[in-house]
């Protein structure tokens, strides 16, 4: 039986989301309120979320020190073990969340479609570099996947994008509980999801949605 509905948390790490991190994105402190109101309803509404996350190390790929291009490589941030790759409280997965490394080892199916909260790892920005998001994806078949965190034009868009490919899912992007790092750039990819079926809405709008559906 498929899942009705998925929340998926990009990257909501300390690092990005607060100003004193090493990669914080403009505005992220904004959407602290919305984030923390989506993790409290999807419990109470007992919808899964997976909190996708940074585990980066000075030697990976997308880590330069120096020479950063902020397209395909980025200063350092999220460290394994550092308070940066934390999350925000407001979205600090429940004790007991099924912890899935970078590298999709030692998937299993059925404790994806138990856990109530999943913490997907990555090295690389797009989510779909971990062999195990589109594992975690078929696992669970959502019909609705709910779509927040940061950065919009960079990690989100790989998620969203990742998902419109697949096809198949209802794509919702929470408006204000976004942030790009490049505002005009967020804009464009907003009108360009809504052109091909992604429904961008406002936290209040989602919640009484899921409620509303919960209820029948």
């Amino acid at each position: 039986m498929a899942l009705r509905r998925l929340f998926w948390d990009v990257d909501t790490q300390v690092d990005f989301m607060r100003a004193g991190g090493s990669l914080f994105v403009p505005g992220a402190d904004e959407i602290v309120d919305n984030l923390g109101r989506l993790t409290e309803g999807a419990r109470r509404l007992g919808i899964p979320i997976v909190h996708t996350a940074d585990d980066h190390e000075l030697a990976d790929e997308e880590i330069s020190e120096h020479k950063a291009d902020y397209i395909d490589t980025f200063p350092p941030h999220c460290l394994r073990g550092t308070p940066g790759a934390g999350r925000i409280p407001e979205t600090a997965p429940a004790p007991g969340a099924l912890e899935i490394p970078w590298d999709g080892a030692g998937f299993d199916a059925d404790a994806v479609r138990a856990a109530a909260e999943i913490v997907l790892r990555k090295k690389r920005f797009d989510v779909f570099s971990n062999p195990a998001a589109e594992l975690v994806l078929d696992a669970l078949a959502p019909e609705t996947v709910v779509v927040y965190g940061v950065a919009l034009d960079i990690c989100d868009r790989y998620a969203v994008e990742g998902m419109l490919d697949r096809g198949g899912v209802d794509v919702v992007v929470v408006v204000d509980a976004v942030s790009a790092v490049v505002p005009g750039t967020g804009r464009d990819l907003l009108a360009n999801w809504r052109r091909r079926g992604v429904r961008v809405m406002p936290c209040a709008e989602v919640l009484a949605e899921c409620g509303a559906a919960a209820s029948t």
